[in-house]
């Protein structure tokens, strides 16, 4: 079998708006520091993906001092947007993210209104704070772990090699940013990961808890927001386990630690 290395880190600043890649990245309780700790939410709180606003793929995050930027794709004369990694606690509310009521810090009015004009109808963005607990499905999570704003998990892991697979049954390949992993790996088989049960980067102790269901999100273009049947449909006809479509594994972590692109990854046990 050969070796196995971490080749990529995203993290994503706010739940789905596009990744930064880096070469570095700490681990926090609730995954990679400064992953999805933003939310962007409707009127009624409620919050918000590409699912339902695939629009949010055109605006694009590039990283700056302290924070990050956000630009809009299409339109050049909406100036862009300084948010800092962390929020203050000055204005406050509570948010709904499926089935969890959690306590978020505001953003600032100048980032609500970017935001509102971007997208074509009022939303906030709002910042999980770290006295917040929002917990890991309680049934796969005995450790008790906690996850920002993603979905329900802190981390998600994908073999390039599974994306390679995929990509062989297409008449368009897809990139990588379609399925919006955390942490990336080289080297092994095609959905090698689907049986891996806990594993091991830099010293620091991963547990893959179960396949990562997907979803339409999958089939939209990161640079244009235009939408496809595939990969979906093609991961559909060999990839379905129950009522689900599963690429990636949903993956439970540490605490705390670093991660490098470049290091080798363990598989201490399998399913």
């Amino acid at each position: 079998m050969s070796s196995l290395l971490l080749s990529d880190l995203y993290l994503y600043p706010v739940k789905s708006l596009g990744g930064i890649r880096v070469t570095e990245a700490t681990v926090e309780a609730r995954g990679l520091r400064h992953d999805r700790r933003w939310l962007i939410v409707d009127e009624r709180n409620q919050f918000m993906t590409q699912r339902q606003t695939a629009e949010m793929a055109l605006l694009h995050v590039s990283p700056a001092y302290n924070g990050f930027l956000l630009t809009h794709r299409t339109r050049p004369e909406l100036l862009p947007l300084y948010v800092p990694f962390e929020a203050t606690p000055e204005r406050t509310l509570f948010v709904t993210i499926w089935d969890d009521m959690v306590f978020a810090w505001r953003g600032t009015p100048a980032a609500d209104e970017w935001l509102s004009e971007a997208l074509g109808r009022p939303c906030k963005l709002v910042y999980m704070s770290d006295m917040v607990r929002r917990d890991v499905e309680p049934e796969f999570n005995p450790e008790g772990q906690l996850v920002s704003f993603a979905d329900g998990y802190p981390f998600l892991l994908i073999g390039q090699a599974s994306l390679d697979e995929l990509n062989s049954r297409l008449s368009e390949t897809v990139p990588m940013n379609r399925f919006r992993p955390n942490l990336v790996f080289t080297g092994g088989t095609a959905f090698e990961e689907d049986d891996w049960d806990r594993f091991t980067i830099e010293g620091l102790p991963f547990r893959a808890v179960r396949g990562c269901g997907r979803c339409v999100v999958t089939t939209i273009n990161q640079q244009t927001a235009t939408k496809t049947p595939e990969p979906l449909r093609t991961l559909a006809t060999y990839r379905t386990t129950g009522n689900k479509v599963i690429f990636g594994q949903n993956v439970t972590g540490p605490g705390y630690g670093t991660l490098r692109v470049g290091t080798s990854v363990q598989i201490d046990s399998f399913k």
